[in-house]
């Protein structure tokens, strides 16, 4: 067994532990940071296999952006010591068919394409190649997929500031306070 793959098991066995524990877990705090071993646990594998800047920008977007947001909802909601309540039996059921369906899909493909690695330059991932097709407007460019991560971060910032507020029959009046 080589380093390599020794590494590549490590992460694995990181990514996916980390990822059982952030949808088992009932402490919606702990979730959140399981959440973040996970997301430090793909970028990992993209370190892994070279790619440096997507593993940057893995780590600046998701584990340095999303999870410091989900974060920080919990605590403006102040419900990060509390426990998430049980799920139904139903739920959990449907949760694992689910769990199971996605799995066997992503096994067909596997099964059925045969995966080949070309040492053609084009392939090679530089930052120029990632920023022209980020910003290229035409069919294989990602300009709108990347307005539409925008509008989805946008969202949720607004939905953390929805939850945030607490509604004004649970705010302390004046006299609540000059009794005080």
């Amino acid at each position: 067994m080589t380093g390599s793959t020794i590494i590549f098991y490590l992460l694995a066995l990181l990514t996916l532990v980390s990822a059982v524990l952030a949808v088992t877990s009932r402490q919606i705090f702990r979730a959140a940071i399981y959440l973040l071993f996970t997301l430090i646990g793909i970028a990992g594998f993209y370190f892994w296999m070279q790619y440096d800047f997507i593993a940057a920008v893995q780590i600046i977007v998701y584990v340095g952006g999303i999870t410091v947001l989900i974060i920080f909802s919990i605590f403006l909601t102040q419900q990060a010591g509390e426990l998430l309540p049980k799920q139904k039996i139903g739920r959990q059921v449907f949760a694992a068919a689910a769990v199971f369906c996605s799995f066997a899909l992503v096994m067909l493909q596997m099964i059925n394409h045969h995966f080949t690695v070309t040492a053609d330059q084009s392939t090679t991932p530089t930052i120029a190649a990632i920023g022209e097709k980020m910003l290229a407007t035409t069919e294989d460019g990602y300009a709108l997929p990347f307005e539409v991560v925008s509008i989805l971060l946008l969202a949720a910032m607004i939905g953390c500031i929805v939850i945030a507020m607490r509604p004004e029959d649970t705010l302390p009046n004046e006299q609540d306070l000059q009794q005080k």
